[in-house]
């Protein structure tokens, strides 16, 4: 591995990517903000998919820009004997492999982790799949929903008396599959700084979001029940942490979870006297949260944010995804970036939001064309120029 640099921490570490399941095209993006070399590996026939869902930007989909800014796209038949051993000379020359298949697909292309250990026994290797390299489930297709569904998510998800609700956020995808394989991927890279030698990483996004279950699992632990949805300690059961809405129509999130951030609202809002009864349950805890909605109704969400936040109550607004790009405070940190992408114009991004002492933040490239840097990748592993022709002529690139 490349000694990294202060301004890249991830600087010399090549990564190459086979995957369309988010999670994969998402922690590859990660990697590319610290600052590796990430090459998408996209095959001859298709693509990746996320290039046509989805609201389109142009000729690409917003969400293809969001989740594939400073890669590069390498164009490849890795079906073909010829476009197999392409993809091996690269992984005898990269230090990550990252790849989104059924279990037992990368086997039948000849390119699984026994075989590329051979030409790189430090390669790390990160197989990011639904439900793991075995078990029952481990041929089962799914999304999102579906795996935060198995993993008792969406059953605490959703007002109280009601349904599960969806969200418009992929949380087993990212709390869960693009998460653990950062995890993973950074720690076997640290070992195989030190060692020498690689790993094998299984990466289940239904596992890895079932782990992120942790508070709510200490409920049923603690009890041997688990609460119903709506009605635990930060899901509806208290009145001192929940949403209220505004005069304006618009909505705020009160989380005086702690007892100094009650009492401090307490007395903002001139009821000192239900600072002792936090805890109380029942119909103390409704008539309270009826109060505390006819307060929160008599003034605008960005009036009462003002006066009550500065105060450490905890209440904040709940912002449209619009408004955050307007927030002074994201717009400070520079937390949304424009990139100007020569097949779809000036694309707008939320910057890699992690700082490093002595690093400034990376500018974003755009997302690649497909198969726009495939000869540029094979002549970096030193690719004869003829030998790069004729695999282009033959639609093996």
């Amino acid at each position: 591995m490349a000694k990294q640099t202060a301004e890249q921490p991830l600087s010399g570490v090549r990564v190459l990517e086979l995957t369309r399941l988010l999670p994969g095209p998402l922690a590859g993006r990660h990697l590319a903000d610290l600052g590796a070399e990430v090459i998408k590996v996209e095959d001859t026939e298709h693509g990746d998919y996320v290039r046509g869902i989805g609201a389109m930007k142009g000729e690409n989909s917003g969400a293809f820009h969001a989740l594939n800014r400073n890669k590069k796209s390498l164009r490849l038949d890795y079906r073909t004997d010829r476009g197999r051993g392409v993809f091996l000379a690269l992984a005898a020359r990269s230090e990550v492999v990252l790849e989104g298949f059924r279990p037992g697909t990368m086997a039948r292309l000849g390119l699984d982790y026994p075989t590329l250990r051979r030409g790189n026994p430090a390669l790390v290797y990160c197989a990011l799949t639904g439900f793991g390299q075995d078990g029952p489930y481990r041929d089962r297709a799914g999304h999102d929903m579906n795996y935060a569904s198995y993993a008792g998510m969406t059953d605490q998800v959703g007002n109280r008396g009601g349904p599960p609700a969806n969200a418009n956020f992929q949380y087993a995808d990212i709390a869960g599959g693009t998460m653990g394989a950062m995890m993973g991927i950074l720690a076997a890279l640290y070992d195989a700084q030190r060692s020498g030698q690689g790993r094998y990483i299984d990466v289940p996004i239904t596992d890895c979001a079932l782990a992120q279950m942790a508070v709510a699992w200490s409920q049923y632990e603690a009890t041997g029940r688990m609460p119903e949805r709506g009605g635990d300690l930060i899901s509806g059961k208290y009145p001192w942490y929940d949403f209220y809405q505004a005069a304006d129509g618009g909505y705020v999130h009160l989380g005086a979870l702690e007892w100094r951030f009650w009492r401090n609202f307490c007395d903002a809002v001139g009821r000192p006297e239900w600072a002792d009864r936090q805890m109380a349950e029942g119909a103390e805890a409704e008539a309270m949260r009826a109060e505390i909605a006819a307060y929160f109704r008599r003034e605008d969400r960005d009036a009462l944010v003002a006066r009550l936040a500065p105060l450490d109550t905890c209440v904040a607004p709940v912002l449209r995804l619009e408004e955050c790009a307007r927030a002074e405070a994201f717009r400070d940190r520079g937390l949304f970036v424009e990139v100007e992408d020569p097949r779809d114009g000036v694309v707008a991004h939320i910057a890699f939001p992690v700082r490093f002492d002595g690093a400034a933040p990376t500018a974003p490239q755009p997302a690649p064309g497909w198969g726009e840097h495939s000869e540029a990748v094979l002549r970096a592993i030193d690719l004869p120029t003829a030998e790069i022709a004729a695999l282009r002529d033959d639609g093996i690139i």
